[in-house]
């Protein structure tokens, strides 16, 4: 039979081991091995402003679009004969453009944003060349030439071209 004078170091080693186990049992608790967390998800670049504003975009449009590069010239003789009825960017009430997302019907107030290797988009609020967002290939004023980000929809659409209506005013 065990004395009274050692039963509290019985039952104290008792603990420790009855905790031992749990702890050691616990994923969270160990003692020089890590097991690797998630991977970072990778760097989000953030909005910058863009080069062009969007009262630069505002107006009537003659609306084309091209696959093929060589087919560039036509292009915008055709979209500057679709003035007739013209494809009109809007000024948004937050700053930005109205203008249609790929196949929607509806369009929507658009945002001009910048990014770190010097290109423009145009898409919804979010960090730029998002899957929604239109990359500016090129505009000079008075044409201007965007393709879609998403694969899908640059396949279907094209190099969108848009050659103003009327002289700036």
């Amino acid at each position: 039979m065990v004395s009274l004078g050692c039963a509290r170091p019985v039952r104290n080693l008792s603990i420790v081991a009855a905790l031992s186990i749990f702890l050691g049992a616990c994923s969270s608790f160990s003692l020089g091995t890590s097991t690797p967390g998630p991977a970072p998800e990778p760097g989000v670049e953030p909005e910058l402003p863009a080069s062009i504003r969007p009262d630069e975009l505002v107006g009537k449009w003659g609306l084309a679009s091209y696959q093929n590069p060589s087919d560039r010239a036509r292009t915008e003789a055709q979209a500057k004969a679709q003035c007739k009825q013209p494809y009109v960017i809007g000024a948004g009430t937050s700053g930005g453009v109205v203008m249609h997302l790929a196949d929607q019907a509806t369009p929507q107030e658009l945002r001009l944003k910048g990014s770190r290797g010097g290109k423009n988009y145009i898409g919804p609020a979010g960090p730029p060349g998002g899957e929604q967002d239109r990359e500016v290939i090129s505009f000079d004023g008075r044409v201007l030439i965007t393709r879609f980000v998403d694969a899908d929809a640059a396949n279907r659409y094209g190099n969108m071209v848009y050659v103003r209506c009327a002289p700036r005013a």
